[in-house]
């Protein structure tokens, strides 16, 4: 098992425990250990495997390392197996609908003998949720609403859930010396941020010996396919993975069609017939006679090959240059490479600094120096540090008076660290009304305000609009920090006008953040495309609460590439006195 999936079963444990109405010291702990597991760099399975001392691990005593064992050893954990005999294991998706919750869902378990999501759409649909206490209308559409949601995403993974999961069997798979090649094709090769399955391309000295080794993957839990050249299996995350073994000639041929898009390959395909070849998964071949639609489909090598082993003789046999896999989604991607006008996109080479992050201060995990320390080897200029305002109180946000000590602290760790240059900022709360949660003295001081809104989500569509027009014409504003409040595949973004806001924030010289943390992505690929459009500029951040999410910047990198962002339209890629300049 990988961390994300231990991380899920003490998740499950600590919701099902809590329905229960178990030790809230235990519940506790098993949430803290799904933390710990699923934000730790290292492998449980070669923790296990080396046999370290796992109790050493903050948060993992002597039961949690035995169920980590158990679990790297077996795929499953007992204790699971019998607290899902007293309680439905069905329970655990109605825990994860939005305004449900462990409480809730038990209340609905005990009062309405609900026990899947199915059963809570129907008793929803008919009133019947509404008249429990503690519910009522606004809850009920909450709830329907949340159930759409979680059908439309329950069978795709984040980018970050899919590395995760794909990264070790790409390593698995590298360890056999038949294995000449090897890559990730489709949505996932794109960047995506959420991909419904896993397309493998390899090339093998044995074929048969390979696909023997992908079958025989441990996280393999059904293997739904197994030819010579072509297997299916499914993970036990969940995750649905594709294997195809191909010949050296149409490698290039085959990466481009099994990356897709779907849509960017009919524009390919219609271009080369256009020029009088034809282009499929196995090449680019000229034409050779009048039938020949029916000669590729009684054989598909039919006619003389013209390109196929690499992705770039492909494009080039169509007078293309190569085309980024991040850009193949038929957003003008063709016409602009038609007119070699495709951008130079921003690279993560290019970041100058991280211009959100956390510290102990508030709700960070590191110190203001260990974050400092983090950026500077990362070769940053610049850092930004943006703990939260009061208003957040669950975050121990900071008021004036904590402001204005942290800065000293700020100001010791400067001098010791003059390699980097450390700005004072804050992320500062918009409240209900539009104003903003620090007095306009401390606004005034800060070398950089980053402004979100945290709260309040359920607003119509018109205030929130206000609400955020009204902070982004406050002079000292600098930053609109993950603009629609999405979390993928928990929360949508909450309701307002997009276009108005990136309107006024281009009026008003304020920056938009392309929030990096794989869980956010906002603004999402096809909004950033729109502020480019307008000329905003973007900075691309970590939002990091810990050292090692300073990581997260490749996220964000890569969603602005999706988006065609060149390094011009990044603010944080700006050299350091380019970017003060500009404040």
């Amino acid at each position: 098992m990988e961390n994300l999936e231990i991380a899920r079963v003490f998740s499950q444990m600590a919701d099902l425990l809590e329905i229960q109405d178990a030790n809230p010291f235990r519940v506790r702990a098993y949430r803290n250990a799904a933390r710990l597991v699923d934000g730790h760099a290292k492998p449980m399975r070669k923790l296990v495997e080396e046999e370290n001392d796992l109790t050493e691990l903050p948060a993992i005593g002597k039961e949690m390392a035995r169920h980590i064992h158990e679990l790297v050893e077996t795929g499953s954990l007992s204790a699971l197996d019998e607290l899902a005999q007293k309680i439905p294991r069905s329970l655990i998706d109605v825990i994860e609908l939005p305004g449900v919750g462990p409480k809730k869902a038990k209340k609905l378990w005990k009062e309405l003998g609900i026990e899947t999501v199915d059963e809570l759409e129907h008793r929803a649909a008919a009133g019947e949720v509404a008249a429990l206490s503690g519910f009522g209308d606004k809850s009920q559409q909450k709830i329907l609403t949340g159930i759409e949601q979680f059908r439309q995403h329950r069978s795709r993974f984040k980018l970050v859930d899919a590395d995760r999961l794909v990264m070790p069997l790409l390593e698995y798979l590298q360890q056999s010396s038949e294995v000449e090649r090897l890559e990730v094709a489709g949505s996932y090769r794109r960047r995506v941020e959420t991909v419904g399955d896993i397309d493998l391309l390899a090339i093998a000295s044995d074929a048969k010996a390979v696909m023997e080794r992908f079958t025989s993957y441990p996280q393999v839990t059904l293997v739904q396919m197994a030819g010579t050249t072509r297997g299916r299996v499914s993970l036990q995350s969940g995750l649905e993975v594709d294997l195809r073994i191909l010949t050296g000639p149409s490698y290039g041929a085959a990466m481009v069609y099994f990356t897709g898009s779907k849509e960017h390959n009919i524009k390919l395909r219609k271009r080369a017939i256009e020029q009088g070849s034809r282009l499929s998964e196995y090449g680019v071949f000229r034409q050779a006679g009048d039938d020949e639609e029916g000669s590729a489909e009684r054989d598909p090598w039919a006619g003389e090959m013209v390109a196929g082993r690499t992705e770039k003789q492909v494009y080039a046999a169509m007078e293309l240059p190569w085309i980024a896999p991040e850009l193949r989604e038929d957003r003008g991607e063709v016409e602009a490479a038609a007119r070699n006008e495709l951008p130079v996109l921003v690279d993560l080479a290019d970041m100058k600094g991280d211009l959100q992050m956390h510290s102990t201060w508030s709700d960070g995990k590191n110190s203001i120096e260990e974050m400092v320390v983090a950026c500077s080897a990362r070769g940053y200029e610049y850092m930004a540090l943006t703990d939260h305002s009061k208003a957040l109180a669950m975050t121990g946000g900071l008021d004036a008076r904590r402001l204005r000590e942290q800065w000293k602290e700020i100001e010791e760790i400067q001098e010791r660290h003059p390699e980097i240059r450390i700005l004072r900022s804050q992320e500062v709360d918009i409240l209900a009304d539009g104003t903003l949660d620090l007095e306009d003295e401390m606004l005034e001081e800060l070398d950089l305000v980053v402004v979100a809104v945290h709260s309040r989500f359920e607003l119509p569509a018109a205030e929130q609009t206000a609400r955020i027009l009204a902070a982004l014409q406050h002079p000292q504003v600098d930053i609109l920090a993950h603009p629609t409040g999405r979390l993928i595949n928990r929360r949508p973004p909450f309701e307002f006008q997009l276009d108005e806001v990136l309107h006024c924030a281009k009026e008003n010289g304020v920056v938009v953040e392309l929030n990096a943390n794989p869980t956010r992505l906002d603004l999402k690929d096809t909004h950033l495309m729109l502020a480019r459009e307008l000329g905003l500029r973007v900075a691309i951040s970590t939002d990091a609460h810990r050292v090692r999410d300073l990581d997260l910047m490749h996220y964000g990198v890569e969603q602005a590439r999706r988006a065609w962002l060149a390094k011009e339209d990044v603010v944080n890629a700006l050299p350091l006195e380019d970017f003060l300049k500009r404040q």
